[in-house]
């Protein structure tokens, strides 16, 4: 099996995880059921379900990437209409609130280091 990734250029947050996501859905749809097709062909059917087993996560990685590039394009990745619960993912502190802090008041990482308590983006 060959395969090959062109390396895209850096543009902005929300280009990047268009691309990214673009990558994901390739993944899914269409590599990883090809080289699972091609293992079952030539006997290996344990690969044959590894590959599918990976085609799966692929297709959260682009669900993940979506949800994410629909935060960042309006411009609520750091604020929501109700209270939540946001987490530093450095320590843990938990802050409630529709926005995280500037800083974390316990280990003073900058506000990029929150996010969602109950919505991450794994």
């Amino acid at each position: 099996i060959t395969a090959s990734y062109p390396a895209g250029m850096i543009g902005t947050t929300a280009e990047n995880l268009k691309e990214a996501a673009e990558g994901e859905n390739e993944e899914w749809t269409d590599l990883y059921p090809h080289f699972a097709a091609v293992a079952e062909e030539e006997g290996f059917k344990e690969i044959a379900t590894m590959y599918r087993m990976i085609a799966k996560a692929e297709a959260i990685h682009e669900e993940r990437y979506l949800r994410l590039l629909e935060r960042v394009s309006n411009g609520t990745v750091f604020s929501r209409e109700e209270d939540i619960e946001w987490m530093c993912r450095h320590c843990g502190y938990v802050f409630t609130g529709k926005k995280p802090p500037k800083n974390c008041p316990t280990c003073l990482h900058p506000q990029a280091y929150f996010e969602p308590k109950n919505d991450t983006f794994y």
